[in-house]
């Protein structure tokens, strides 16, 4: 057995008559914390990433193929649907599903309110995960259907402010320069609640067909290509290569075609988020710091309540070497007891809020409702991991206080 931790297990054993010192408890209170804080500062953040990434390709996708002008814009002009274009995008590198849509402005009235909103139309290879996920009163509209329907699905915000329920009808305007404006009526099969307001104040999705109709398209004319990759993380790549080869051919379907990631279409929700891992950083090293100086000042402590044993230990002919190892593993037992306060509290409170949401959020300046929080085994043990290794690490240093100790004096000494 190893000598050192030997040592070091037996002189932290505690009986009822010799119970742990002040600055030990203080250490591990301070380990637990820090280690507590850590654990919800990231959950919080990879929460809020996972969360509004989810909800932004949801309404987004992962990347968007329209003409040269059409990306982010409600009314553009069309593309033709072509089976070339279309064997394009499934043929690239990392590509996983796709669906043809259409966009148009327009305003929706009822007696009592107004509202400017984007209609959506989809046709049936559309994904409805995230809108059967959110969805909160009736059903899904139904679309490409034999038989066109005038279903739509809108926002739990905008049938309260225009009073709406399923079954209700409204009517919609839609306005074209030097044109006269066109008006149609809906039938409400749905209602959903991302907890996005950006989103839920303006999207109404429908059939494809309404959209066409309503835009004077044919029924091969289309705002564009929704599209899916395998890893949103690869969306920019998957972008670049699918533009870079609709750019060099020479066929007229793929003519004054782009291709745009959902990251630069939102480029800065996405940057408000690539700034969170810089929020995470400064917390982790804060709170390592915190946890430092606590176990500093309790290894301290320990050294000198324990200068006798130091002393016959050396004149026993224990090196400082194997001396500073016991003191290193005695940090050690105190890090992880504070480990594993800090992860009850942490996964504790991270679990409350996850089932229960407990804290909420003002969702125009956070985009989301409520916090999130997201557990995952990567982060997790690399910051366990990392906390302990960190923390043994930087107490090498003052263990070297054991070489000071002279055996003559500290036997004398007691």
């Amino acid at each position: 057995m190893n000598l050192a931790f030997f040592i070091a297990r037996r002189t932290a054993q505690h009986t009822p008559g010799n119970k742990p010192g002040v600055m030990e408890r203080i250490a591990v209170i301070s380990v637990a914390l820090s280690v507590a804080v850590m654990i919800l500062a990231m959950a919080v953040i990879m929460g809020f990433k996972r969360e509004v990434a989810h909800k932004v390709t949801a309404f987004s996708a992962h990347a968007v193929v329209t003409g040269l002008r059409g990306a982010g814009t409600l009314d553009s002009q069309p593309v033709r649907r072509s089976a070339r274009t279309e064997a394009m995008i499934r043929s690239t590198e990392g590509f996983a599903s796709m669906a043809p849509y259409a966009v148009k402005g327009g305003i929706v009235r009822t007696a009592d309110a107004v509202g400017e909103v984007m209609l959506k139309g989809v046709d049936t290879a559309y994904d409805w995960s995230a809108f059967r996920e959110w969805l909160v009163d009736g059903d899904l509209p139904r679309v490409g259907d034999s038989l066109r329907t005038k279903d739509i699905l809108l926002s739990r915000n905008l049938a309260d402010r225009l009073m709406l329920g399923v079954g209700d009808r409204v009517e919609m305007l839609f306005v074209e320069a030097d044109d006269t404006p066109r008006r149609d009526r809906f039938k409400v099969a749905g209602i959903y609640s991302s907890g996005m307001d950006e989103m839920d104040n303006t999207v109404i999705m429908t059939d494809l067909r309404n959209v066409q109709r309503l835009a004077d398209w044919a029924p091969d004319e289309i705002s564009g290509y929704e599209i899916f990759t395998a890893d949103l993380s690869r969306a920019d790549d998957f972008a670049r290569r699918l533009g870079h080869e609709l750019l060099y051919d020479d066929a007229d379907e793929t003519a004054n075609l782009a291709v745009s990631s959902v990251t630069e279409l939102h480029a800065n929700i996405f940057d408000w988020l690539k700034a969170h891992d810089v929020n995470a950083a400064v917390i982790i090293v804060i709170m390592l710091v915190v946890a430092f100086f606590n176990m500093t000042s309790a290894l301290l402590i320990l050294v000198l309540e324990r200068t006798r044993m130091i002393g016959l230990l050396k004149a026993f002919g224990m090196h400082n070497a194997m001396l500073r190892r016991v003191f290193l593993w005695r940090a050690a037992f105190i890090t992880l007891r504070g480990l594993a306060w800090g992860n009850a509290v942490g996964l504790g409170l991270c679990l409350l809020q996850r089932y229960f949401h407990l804290v909420k959020l003002d969702s125009e300046g956070y985009l989301l409702s409520e916090v999130p929080v997201s557990l995952g085994w990567g982060w997790w043990l690399a910051l366990n991991i990392g906390v302990v290794a960190a923390i043994v690490a930087l107490l090498v240093v003052p263990t070297c206080i054991v070489s000071s100790v002279k055996p003559d004096e500290s036997i004398r000494y007691e």
